[in-house]
């Protein structure tokens, strides 16, 4: 048992709700009064009905639902519909639910790199690469060098604006000696009050000592939207369709076969893929074969054209083998003190009949 304070830190560490898109809705969606400890936490892809009646069932205290049941934001809590029951149900009952979704999606290890696995051997980079968070609000740092009398008047200047952090430093210049550099890590906005008051400060001697540095947020390797595989050894596409099909469980899935493709005679060497939706991320991006849950007509008209391969899952079948694989990694990290489950109830919406 565990508090679920404790429970959440462990998971927001694992994988950082700064990973998931601007707008999704991840984290501690619902909390029931403290204190609340968690003894069963159950994992599922999505939190229906369904699931809650399983989950109050054996009695979870946590619900682990990869995808956010509360999305757009409910404006009541009734019975008039179906996510509006669930937020109620889980406070009657008192469980909390967490969402990851898309971080999950960015993480390094998560649901992209799992669809990934089955592919086989090969080379594995995100199609869009992640950043981190920092820094943030202060994205640009002002440097001047200016002698120690000049120095005073213009950090005090700096400062009294109150729009960002100012350091001083001692620096060797050449020729002029000693002189002290002033550092200020502003906003945008900011910056042209911190110029103007180095120009009223420094006059003509502001467009020698004075530069401006815009900051990026550092990648993040390995971590982001969809990935690449670019396999060791290519295969046809029938080998493929039956790698995929294993790794998902699955007997059957769809398949839009690229201009010039063939089942058998066609090689496939690279694999674009993202778990769930997959059309925005895939749009354009050159490969052999797209493997997603779900693409829109016209996104698989635009591949099939230039020649790229799609194989359709459906949107969750890409995604709910994870969860089998997070259970031991959860167990392991919250050190056994919380019996982690997954669902036997949750499964995708739509079958092929």
């Amino acid at each position: 048992m565990a508090d679920l304070a404790k429970v959440v830190t462990v998971l927001n560490n694992f994988a950082p709700p700064s990973l998931a898109e601007s707008w999704d809705n991840v984290g501690l969606l619902v909390e029931p009064s403290p204190p609340h400890e968690v003894s069963r936490m159950l994992l599922t892809n999505d939190l229906t009905e369904g699931v809650l009646v399983e989950a109050v069932e054996k009695k979870a205290n946590l619900i682990l639902s990869y995808h956010p049941p509360i999305f757009v934001p409910l404006k009541r809590l009734t019975q008039s519909s179906w996510k509006e029951r669930i937020a109620v149900r889980c406070l009657e009952n008192r469980i909390a639910v967490y969402s990851p979704h898309t971080a999950y999606d960015a993480l390094k290890g998560g649901v992209n790199d799992w669809l990934a696995a089955g592919l086989g051997v090969g080379q594995v980079e995100p199609l869009h690469t992640s950043v981190q968070p920092h820094p943030q609000g202060h994205v640009f740092v002002l440097e001047v060098c200016v002698d120690k009398p000049a120095a005073v008047a213009l950090q005090g200047k700096l400062a009294a604006l109150q729009q960002g952090e100012v350091t001083t430093q001692d620096v060797m210049a050449g020729s002029r000696g000693n002189c002290i550099k002033i550092n200020m890590r502003c906003s945008q906005h900011a910056l042209v009050q911190a110029v103007d008051c180095v120009n009223q400060t420094l006059g003509d001697k502001a467009a020698t000592n004075l530069q401006v540095v815009k900051l990026e947020k550092p990648p993040l390797p390995g971590t982001g939207m969809g990935r690449l595989v670019t396999l060791d050894v290519p295969v046809t596409m029938s080998d493929l369709l039956s790698r995929v099909k294993t790794h998902l469980g699955l007997n059957h899935v769809r398949l839009g076969m690229g201009e010039g493709r063939t089942l058998e005679g066609s090689t496939v060497r690279s694999v674009a893929l993202c778990a769930g939706s997959g059309g925005s991320v895939l749009k354009g991006v050159k490969a052999d074969v797209y493997l997603t849950g779900e693409m829109s007509h016209h996104d698989i008209l635009d591949a099939v054209a230039m020649g790229t391969s799609v194989i359709l899952c459906e949107h969750s079948n890409t995604e709910r083998g994870f969860l089998r694989v997070l259970q031991g990694q959860l167990t392991a990290m919250l050190d056994g003190k919380v019996e982690v489950m997954v669902s036997d109830v949750d499964k995708d919406p739509v079958e092929v009949v």
